[in-house]
């Protein structure tokens, strides 16, 4: 598994347009037994490998970082992960604080991390924190971050279909007041029994045409009687919101030679990737 949740998600984006000479050269072999078919050789530009950056800043939590490095479309997934890169966190009161590099595993999120801070951080609501990265290659990655105001979940509650026991299945709806502020942006998760797995529902909305109003996020008819679910609704600021309908966008795209190429809207200078900081509330709930 790769060390970065989002570094494979980012390298087949440097090549999207192989992936689109791929799907017509394979439409090219189909017509073969007309006479028609060709060989040529596609020659793929060299891309110099760029710092791909995870960050996620959370109040209370020791800050934990993820660098790794892109690699050409046609390489090994394997992580490329550099070694002499150097982490420095600046704190809303300007204090600068480096972080270690010491790769490991959260166990509370299940995602792996390269650079750790020393002590837990505070992040209150308007408060912009900074990030640095530099290495021995001259390479340098800056971004800022600022943390949203946490907005709550009013309820979580589902209805099941009419459907026979054996096959009967709930929705789930959940609902929570946008502030009046306009731009804000959400992310709406449901994990099966805890979160350091993939979600079962997991998308990003706006308030443009409902500001101020209540909302109301639901999902299918997928979940069963007895099921353990965790409800996780993530107030966004607008880079990050953008990262994440560019990551969407990308992976749709890359292999489809009718899609349109989309590049990831990166919230850091530099090289890919995100620097945030987290604003969520979750609720667990059993469905009976």
């Amino acid at each position: 598994m790769p060390i970065s949740g989002i570094s494979r998600g980012l390298i087949p984006v440097r090549a999207l347009r192989a992936g689109v000479l791929a799907g017509l050269l394979a439409g090219g072999a189909a017509l073969a037994g007309c006479g028609l078919q060709k060989d040529i050789d596609v020659v793929l530009p060299a891309y110099p490998a760029q710092l791909v950056v995870e960050a996620y800043l959370e109040n209370g939590d020791v800050p934990r970082i993820t660098v790794t490095e892109s690699v050409d479309y046609l390489a090994a997934p394997t992580p490329q992960v550099p070694t002499d890169v150097t982490a420095t966190l600046t704190l809303p009161d300007g204090r600068r604080e480096a972080l270690k590099f010491a790769p490991g595993v959260d166990r509370r999120t299940g995602k792996a991390y390269t650079h750790i801070g020393l002590r837990s951080l505070t992040a209150r609501p308007g408060q912009t924190f900074g990030l640095e990265l530099a290495d021995t290659r001259g390479r340098r990655v800056t971004g800022t971050a600022t943390a949203p105001v946490l907005v709550p979940i009013d309820t979580v509650e589902w209805v099941f279909n009419d459907k026979p026991e054996a096959d009967r299945r709930a929705y789930v709806l959940m609902r929570f007041h946008d502030p009046a502020t306009p731009l804000d942006y959400y992310r709406f998760q449901i994990h099966r029994r805890r979160v350091n797995q993939e979600p079962e529902t997991d998308y990003v909305i706006e308030d443009r045409l409902n500001n101020g109003t209540e909302y109301s996020l639901g999902t299918g008819y997928d979940f069963k009687r007895d099921d353990t679910l965790v409800v996780s609704l993530y107030h966004l600021d607008r880079p990050y919101y953008q990262f994440l309908q560019s990551v969407q966008d990308a992976r749709n795209a890359n292999g489809n030679p009718f899609g349109q190429p989309s590049a990831i809207k990166s919230t850091i200078e530099g090289g890919l990737g995100v620097f945030t900081v987290l604003s969520y509330q979750r609720r667990q709930v059993i469905v009976r």
